[in-house]
């Protein structure tokens, strides 16, 4: 089982109080501000690469919180999870601690969709997050609101119009440099609350709004293109008051499956886990709607004008309000997920009745739904409106294009979930400390990572509602999946990013090592189509062919288990025997991936073609159209690769700049080569004079 020895909230006041009294004095490599998903993986990637940091946030209590759903992964979520886990991040084995309920969704398709998802225990999760920045060297964690970012002329030798040195905190003058800064602010980010009629600012039912000095320095200052966004939470539930024999019950999977590539098993005994209830709204449930939109205007902005309209201006919601489904799909029945927020815990999670509407009308909703008809609301509703960033603006690094030293990640990037902050958190995280050590930025590239297609996504294509990872984003996802992304991601991690530690690189070299092993043995092992159906009689191999068949061939077969071919060949397979599962996915998944893998080549050389950021594209001398010069100028793509990926870029285009590129690679080649003749020609000149 794990074993882990918390500490208690209150050692963690007090280191950080202890840390706090030493600021004035310090001067740091990182500063993150905000304590979410996001934050935290930031702060602890950042001094993971060996950076001085500084993590900043509103209240202790809240570091690493759960501030809206009670669960961790899911279909292409779950994917990131593995990610950030493979690249030593925190939140995989968080999940593994905290998890009350794992399941596999997507069990009924290939294992390249599966996805890893947990219920999880709210407190539990937020104990572990804490520990283990407490344990983290070179980690300070500071209680405290940021009030502006600390902005100067830009380094001349680097692209920007500015630079941030540092922070200045709210309720002072107190100021905290830094070369890196790493804005995770979440929903805070002029925040403002939403219940009914009623609008208060704030980011979270019961924390402070940010301050608003932060998002007029964005906007005023460094003159960021940025938008609104909305989001919503449903009402908590009193456990008690609900008749879950009403509803359809969701046991979890008998053998946990851990998120961590660390973990054999989870924290929660198998038999410990709790189950999860499925039930559905009724008609009842669209009339308390539709009688109540008078009284909400969160909603209400859904039903006046058009759905996108001006990025100065715009308001779109992710995870849907129960109020906006019933109104976009009348007459439908919606599903409600009743989920545990804890093992002791005596609330439950309605997963899918986010709503704003006043609290005596979200009562009068929910008991028309058959399990709920007697429920009681502990916590209600409410809606959150808040600033994010066009995310065009940043490079792949997460660097804002404009501005050196400052990075963004989470929903100040137009993204939602848990997961999608917390992979851009810890690849910013990455980038700020390689940038403050003077190191050049390290990328991800879509044929190598979930991560790498989710900033791809957002710096080339932008949001025009908040981001969420689906497996079809994905174009290589049976090369990308939650089985293998330790050995995609853990050897660069330590190798090249710096952000593994050795432990974890050395079980990877160890899993890689033995699956190549017991890969070849499998390759090795060919016999006759007639001996395999004898030493295989229950699995139908087809006597069309009398051609010889190696064990990697025969283990693609539906019926086929590594087992089953161990126990054929013990002296030859036992030894690998802890790697079964993953074996028989890489047998399956061989013919896709090696037919992949020519499509992946030819994608990486396009994205490694480099496209200068200084470039002037309305003087460029090829033909492009000024529509194309206008897109390459707002968006200004790192590579030819992004640049392909930009909404109305056209294949004319990029061949034209394809040319440009090799083009000026020659001339530089060129002018190189002639520096390197007139310099040896004196040299020559000059050694036959001493001669």
């Amino acid at each position: 089982m794990l074993t882990k020895k918390l500490p208690t909230l209150q050692s963690f006041q007090v280191l950080v109080s202890r840390y706090a009294s030493q600021l004035a004095h310090q001067q740091y490599d990182v500063i993150v501000v905000g304590g979410g998903h996001a934050g935290t993986e930031a702060a602890a990637a950042a001094a993971r690469v060996g950076a001085e940091t500084l993590l900043v946030s509103q209240k202790i209590q809240t570091i690493g919180a759960l501030s809206c759903n009670p669960s961790l992964g899911g279909i292409g979520k779950g994917q990131l999870v593995k990610e950030i886990d493979a690249l030593d991040g925190l939140c995989g084995r968080a999940g593994d601690w905290a998890g009350i309920h794992f399941s596999i969704l997507n069990r009924r398709k290939g294992p390249a969709v599966w996805g890893p998802r947990a219920q999880l225990d709210r407190q539990y999760y937020r104990e572990f997050i804490q520990s283990e920045l407490l344990s983290t060297p070179r980690l300070t964690v500071l209680e405290g609101s940021v009030e502006e970012l600390l902005v100067t002329e830009p380094k001349p030798d680097e692209p920007g119009q500015h630079r941030v040195t540092g922070i200045r905190l709210a309720n002072g003058s107190q100021l905290v440099s830094a070369s890196s800064v790493v804005l995770t602010t979440g929903t805070f980010l002029a925040g403002s609350l939403f219940v009914g009629q009623t609008t208060v600012p704030g980011g979270r039912v019961g924390d402070a709004p940010s301050s608003a000095g932060l998002s007029h320095t964005l906007k005023e200052r460094l003159r960021l293109r940025m938008g609104r966004l909305r989001t919503g939470t449903p009402p908590r539930i009193v456990k008690e008051s609900v008749d879950l024999s009403l509803a359809v019950l969701h046991p979890p999977d008998t053998n946990p499956t851990p998120f961590s590539f660390l973990n054999k098993q989870t924290r929660c005994k198998p038999e410990e886990q709790l189950p999860c209830h499925l039930t559905y709204t009724t008609p009842g449930v669209e009339k308390v709607v539709k009688e109540s939109l008078h009284l909400n205007c969160h909603i209400h902005q859904d039903t006046k004008g058009p759905r996108y309209a001006h990025m100065q201006s715009h308001t779109h919601a992710y995870c849907p309000s129960i109020e906006s489904r019933v109104l976009r799909f009348p007459g439908r029945q919606h599903q409600v997920w009743l989920e545990p927020e804890g093992l002791t815990s005596e609330l439950l999670y309605p997963q899918g009745l986010s709503m704003t509407m006043p609290p005596e009308m979200q009562l009068s909703l929910i008991r028309e739904i058959p399990p709920l008809q007697r429920a009681e609301i502990h916590t209600p509703g409410y809606g959150v409106q808040y600033d994010f960033v066009c995310p065009t603006q940043l490079s792949p690094a997460l660097q804002v294009k404009s501005t050196q030293g400052l990075f963004l990640a989470g929903q100040i990037n137009g993204t939602t979930g848990y997961e999608e902050a917390a992979a851009q958190g810890l690849w910013a995280g990455v980038n700020a400390a390689r940038r403050a050590l003077s190191m050049p930025p390290v990328t991800l590239s879509r044929t190598e990572s979930y991560i790498g297609v989710l900033i791809d996504d957002l710096v080339c294509r932008g949001v025009t509602e908040p981001y969420r990872m689906f497996t079809s984003r994905a174009e290589f996802r049976t090369a990308l999946r939650p089985d293998n992304a330790d050995l995609r991601l853990s050897l660069k991690g330590f190798e090249e990013v710096g952000c593994v530690s050795s432990e974890r690189y050395q079980e990877a070299l160890r899993v890689k090592n033995s699956l190549a092993d017991a890969l070849a043995a499998l390759q090795d092992l060919t016999l006759s189509r007639h001996n395999w159906r004898k030493m295989l009689p229950d699995v139908h191999i087809s006597d069309a062919k009398n051609s010889v068949l190696n064990g990697m061939a025969v283990l693609q077969y539906n019926q086929v288990s590594y087992e089953m071919l161990a126990s054929c060949f013990p002296e030859v397979l036992c030894p690998f025997v802890e790697f079964s599962q993953r074996l028989k996915i890489e047998a399956v998944y061989k013919p896709h991936c090696d037919l992949q893998k020519k499509e992946m080549d030819r994608i990486q050389k396009e994205e490694s073609m480099f496209l200068p950021q200084d470039i002037d594209y309305f003087s460029l001398p090829v033909s492009l159209s000024q529509e194309v010069r206008e897109i390459l100028d707002r968006f200004r793509p790192s590579t030819l690769g992004a640049a392909t990926r930009l909404q109305g870029m056209t294949p004319a285009a990029i061949v034209h700049l394809l040319k440009y590129v090799k083009q000026t690679k020659k001339r530089a080649q060129r002018n190189r080569s002639d520096q390197r003749e007139e310099i040896e020609e004196p040299c020559e000149r000059n050694a036959s004079l001493t001669q």
